[in-house]
């Protein structure tokens, strides 16, 4: 029985070739030796380019003080923070390599997304919740959050981290790890003495009137005056992480 050739199959057959070659071709992206690209285990969990994601446990990190996010490092690396996965990914890394990923995230001028709906407050909730983050509790010594914060509670340079633009679960998750001491701070830990001398209540309307203000503006430059109380990891960063943050 003759053979027939058929033209179609033979085409077919070329046509394969060239699209697995060009399939390959586009699979090669060429990797430039950034810190972008080295962060990207970052970004999985902290949203691209460090901008936050929906899920509320994975705060913001992108325009954050350079010396908070250096601490917050060491941290996590150290076990002053426990988490399994920031400890592994950093166990490894050196104080300088940490110190340069703080760094690219705090230079990262970025715009905040606007703040995700949370159950309203009435007024005097409201009242109360301003009250404790803008003027503190003298009967109590517990000092106002703007007094570390910032005026506008954006933060403050080198190593004090903005209050706004985080969701309510983060927040009220943070202050109660500092209170039952699974996240801790270097010594001496003012934020754990804060989170301590506060009630249920107080951190849930705190938390979630935070989570309702607009962001203000960048973190304010650092303060001449000390703080309202002595803080650890104030001045543990090298110079350089307190030039970067200027």
């Amino acid at each position: 029985m003759r053979s027939i050739s058929n033209p179609w199959a033979a085409l077919l057959a070329s046509l394969a070739v060239l699209c697995g070659a060009s399939v390959a071709r586009a699979s090669e992206r060429v990797v430039q030796d950034s810190m972008a690209e080295r962060v990207q285990a970052c970004v999985l969990c902290h949203g691209r380019e460090g901008r936050a994601t929906p899920q509320g446990y994975f705060p913001r990190i992108a325009g954050k003080p350079a010396g908070y996010l250096y601490n917050q490092l060491l941290n996590f690396r150290d076990g002053r923070r426990p988490n399994a996965t920031m400890a592994g990914l950093l166990r490894n890394l050196s104080d300088d390599y940490l110190l340069e990923i703080a760094q690219h995230f705090a230079a990262l001028d970025l715009p905040y997304a606007a703040p995700a709906p949370t159950p309203a407050l009435s007024a005097t909730e409201q009242a109360r919740a301003r009250a404790l983050v803008l003027q503190g509790d003298r009967a109590r010594e517990l000092p106002a959050c703007a007094q570390c914060h910032g005026e506008r509670l954006g933060g403050r340079q080198p190593f004090v981290p903005g209050l706004l633009g985080l969701p309510r679960d983060y927040l009220v998750a943070q202050l109660g790890a500092w209170q039952t001491g699974q996240r801790r701070a270097q010594a001496p830990d003012c934020m754990a003495r804060v989170a301590r001398a506060l009630k249920p209540d107080e951190v849930e309307l705190m938390a979630r009137w935070l989570a309702q203000q607009p962001v203000a503006g960048a973190p304010e430059p650092a303060r001449e005056s000390p703080l309202p109380m002595d803080c650890g990891g104030m001045a543990t960063a090298p110079q350089s992480a307190k030039e970067g943050a200027r």
